[in-house]
């Protein structure tokens, strides 16, 4: 653990108890002495605060929001042109053959566009954007911390500080100040619950998080609680339901890439890996991503074979997230199947232990989004 990053809420995680563990290069909080089970909960009733300091925080600049717009459109297969001022929305970089390289929100704020990527790929994702955008200025922001209030209470506890926060929309962006911080916040989290993410300038991170934490309905969450809490809400995580190796179509995730970017579009196209992708959007792709529940009470993760019948020796995909699902109340898993094997209500085999496992095919999320729309 030495030779790990620290967040500036550090040692504010090991004063409140928590586990820590190594994630993406940090030392991370994997869990709290409430426990994993109960921050789920908690989060979904109340409302959990979680350090994501260690996502990269980038702003990208040029001489007016159209430029940037429409060099990241080079990269990112989204409608970043229509964003409207002080409006956010999820995206991803693609490659050549059509993967995903990153998933990322971006922001317009005017005058730049605000980006948030994985911690895992910050640093291929900042030389990406470096070396492909003509014009601009890429800044990696390195002295703001981030911060995610999660759940129902969230607007109430946030309210509390400040009234513009309760006022915001999902995917709104605004600069408010929170306890004598100036802090870039949005209405938008990777929960499932309604929320908000907060960059902070690091030095006023741990008076902010202990503000927070001072209201009777927030607890601290570790990442386990955040790892079920998205996989309920049938969310990705990167490096497990999407990488290089998966399109967005085969990710479910054909709603991220607006009509004016699709073939017939006023910016068709233009994006690397733009022919995969379109050609997937038309014809659909031969592999989906899709929610399964699993029979009993055995959960199935990650890396689990998925085979069509009890006796099938080839398998025909496999599990990229699996575990508990305490809203749902069993084991809940996503993984990829071929497009024939789909349809909700259709029954596949997952190999556990040496032993086939059924499984039945689920729509997603496992548990509904409660965004403020």
């Amino acid at each position: 653990m030495s030779d790990l990053l620290h967040t500036p809420l550090h040692d504010l995680h090991v004063e409140l108890g928590a586990k820590m563990v190594p994630f993406a290069g940090y030392a991370m909080p994997v869990q709290y002495p409430m426990g994993v089970m109960n921050e789920h909960t908690h989060t979904r009733e109340k409302a959990g605060l979680f350090d994501v300091s260690h996502m990269g925080q980038v702003i990208i600049e040029g001489s007016n929001f159209e430029t940037v717009a429409l060099e990241l459109e080079k990269l990112i297969p989204v409608d970043i042109l229509g964003l409207a001022e002080n409006r956010q929305r999820y995206g991803f970089f693609t490659n050549a053959a059509g993967g995903i390289m990153d998933d990322l929100m971006l922001a317009n704020r005017g005058d730049h566009v605000f980006m948030v990527v994985n911690a895992g790929c910050k640093d291929p994702d900042i030389a990406h954007l470096k070396s492909n955008l003509t014009g601009l200025t890429v800044s990696e922001i390195q002295n703001r911390a981030l911060l995610a209030l999660q759940g129902p209470a969230a607007e109430r506890v946030l309210g509390a500080l400040n009234p513009m926060a309760a006022n915001m929309r999902f995917m709104d962006v605004a600069t408010i100040s929170l306890a004598g911080a100036e802090c870039w916040v949005s209405r938008s989290g990777y929960t499932g619950e309604d929320g908000y993410e907060i960059s902070v300038p690091s030095d006023q991170a741990v008076a902010l998080a202990t503000e927070l934490l001072s209201h009777v309905d927030v607890e601290p969450i570790g990442l386990g609680a955040r790892d079920s809490l998205r996989l309920e809400g049938g969310l990705c995580l990167y490096g497990h339901d999407i990488d290089t190796q998966t399109t967005p179509i085969q990710a479910s995730l054909n709603w991220a890439i607006q009509k004016v970017r699709r073939t017939g579009g006023d910016r068709s196209g233009g994006f690397p890996g733009a022919d995969v992708i379109l050609a997937e959007l038309a014809n659909g792709a031969s592999q989906k991503r899709v929610g399964l529940r699993p029979d009993g009470r055995a959960p199935m993760r990650e890396g689990v074979q998925l085979f069509a019948g009890l006796d099938d020796e080839m398998p025909i995909g496999n599990i990229t997230s699996g575990g508990f699902g305490p809203t749902v109340g069993g084991p809940i898993t996503m993984g990829y199947v071929p497009i024939e094997y789909t349809a909700q209500g259709t029954a596949i085999f997952g190999e556990l232990r040496g032993k086939r496992q059924p499984l039945t095919v689920m729509a997603l999320p496992f548990v509904p989004s409660n965004f403020k729309r």
